[in-house]
Parts: C-alpha cells; structure tokens; sequence
C-alpha cells in the first residue's frame, strides 16, 4: 500500500506528520483508525511486524483465530501503551 503525497496524517507510532496512505488497510473501524492516524511509512513497519506474527505463531492469515490474534497485536502496535517508537529510533536500512 502507497501513497500519493497527496494526504498526510499525524502519524500516532512515529510521531510526526507523514504521508498517509491512500485507503484503509483493514475493514471497519480499526480500518478508519489506521487511515487516520497511521502513516503509510508506519504502516510497512506493521507489514514486517505482521509477517513475524504470522511466522512465530504458525497463523494461517485466512482463519478466524489468526484475523483475531493479528488484529490484536495490530492495535497494540498502533494504539496500545508504549506504541510510539522511542525518540530518535532509526529504521533499518536493507541492504
């Protein structure tokens, strides 16, 4: 998921105005949620994080328990205590 530059979010995880992304990443209102308080840069940090869960755990993303569980770390990842990077965090540069 990309963005156009066009729309910018204050971004709740790296907290800074960013470029947002161009549709909800997810239905309903933790989707909403995202769209407006997640920058689309945040938004790839989730996709690793994601891909992680979904390793460590063995979930299988299209069954219930695995939507569940995802959904879950999601909104602690953006929305839960301590969700904000600390100050100063670089990414990872790939190499």
């Amino acid at each position: 998921m990309t963005t156009s530059g066009g729309r910018t979010v204050f971004c709740v995880k790296l907290q800074k105005d960013l470029p947002g992304l161009d549709m909800a990443p997810w239905p309903g209102e933790i989707g909403q949620r995202i769209f407006d308080h997640v920058s689309a840069e945040a938004w790839r940090l989730w996709e690793e994080r994601q891909k992680m869960i979904l390793n460590e755990y063995r979930l299988m993303p299209w069954q219930k328990e695995g939507q569940e569980l995802i959904l879950k770390h999601l909104e602690e990842f953006f929305f839960g205590d301590g969700a904000a990077l600390p100050p100063g965090y670089v990414p990872e540069q790939k190499k």
